[in-house]
């Protein structure tokens, strides 16, 4: 069936029955009602072209990664989020227009966006202390969501982790259970996220006056390479860490690996905590199952964001006027077998 028969069987203009499967507001909610019980019995998808001519949308959201050259389109944290939006996007009949463009090219990448009218709106990923995207977007009247946060976020929407809350509670428990040389493993302190993670643990440290190690602090982009190399260098020392707080599980399987191939239990020599997106294709509680989750983390599920990213996102543009929406979701500090007491 299509919208021409769908609309004969209502008794209803074309114009009228596309409007009131899209939502808009001027349609009575009996008639809207009724006829998405009709689509429904005929199991009717709107056609994408006709929804675009009944709306005067792109009906298409912008993703613009820019690319530094590093691991970003094999970041499976990227994937589940870009997973998570998906779902959203494609629920509601848009689709997800991806740019990846070098780094200088994220302004001209909008700017062309804008001029052509060919997304309805854009979402914004992995923000900087002051990310200058968030004004770039605002000259642009184009709606738009950060995942993450900046430095001043009151004049946006956002969704972002309690960040410092998590690391800090993280800390806290390894100092209660008495280790004090303690390793950070951040990601990459250009962005706001591993500065809030970093300020949680320096806190968590300060408040025990137990002094933090220069030599325990590292940050960089979040593989499993970089747990595994900088744990090894860290292991090898006489003053080793007996615990690292990790910002991803993914740098935290390194960690792991280096920890082994030393003779060194986890959960027992050395302790791990770390960040786990509950990611879809390494899963936390299936690791080594079913004696339970590998490794103590504080949770937030990566796609759950991204579905809540889009939503927020099509709301804006639903309801423009509407004043920003504001999330901060509080992570799960959840027990695993990658933690114990400071070895004596």
């Amino acid at each position: 069936m299509n919208l021409k028969e769908l609309s004969e069987q209502l008794g209803l203009s074309q114009t009228t029955v596309s409007r009131a499967l899209n939502g808009y507001p001027e349609v009575r909610e009996a008639t809207r009602q009724r006829v998405q019980a009709a689509a429904k019995a005929a199991n009717y998808t709107p056609n994408s072209r006709a929804r675009k001519l009944a709306t005067g949308r792109s009906m298409a959201i912008g993703h613009v990664l820019p690319l530094s050259g590093r691991e970003e389109l094999v970041n499976p944290i990227f994937a589940d989020f870009i997973t998570g939006v998906g779902e959203v996007y494609a629920r509601e009949g848009y689709d997800l227009l991806l740019s990846m463009v070098p780094v200088d090219g994220v302004e001209t990448a909008y700017r062309q966006m804008a001029a052509n009218a060919s997304v309805d709106g854009v979402m914004v990923q992995a923000p900087t202390l002051h990310d200058p995207r968030i004004a770039l977007l605002q000259e642009l009247e184009l709606p738009f969501v950060v995942h993450g946060r900046t430095a001043v976020a009151d004049s946006y929407s956002w969704l972002d982790v309690a960040n410092a809350r998590a690391f800090r509670r993280a800390t806290e428990l390894l100092l209660d259970l008495g280790h004090r040389r303690i390793c950070l493993l951040n990601g990459q302190e250009t962005l706001d996220f591993a500065l809030r993670r970093r300020r949680g643990f320096e806190e968590a440290m300060a408040e025990r006056g137990v002094p933090v190690n220069p030599d325990f602090m590292h940050n960089d982009a979040m593989t499993e390479q970089y747990g595994y190399r900088t744990a090894s260098a860290l292991l090898d020392r006489d003053d080793a860490p007996t615990a690292f707080i990790v910002s991803s599980m993914i740098p935290a399987v390194g960690v792991r690996r280096a920890a082994g191939e030393r003779g060194l239990r986890t959960g027992r020599d050395v302790s791990i905590i770390c960040h786990d997106d509950v990611l879809s294709y390494m899963d936390n509680d299936g690791i080594n199952a079913p004696k339970g989750p590998a490794f103590t983390a504080t949770r937030s599920s990566i796609r759950d964001a991204g579905q809540r990213c889009a939503e927020i996102l099509l709301s804006l543009i639903d309801n423009p006027n509407q004043p920003p929406v504001q999330e901060l979701w509080e992570t799960d500090l959840t027990l695993g077998r990658s933690t114990g007491p400071a070895p004596s």
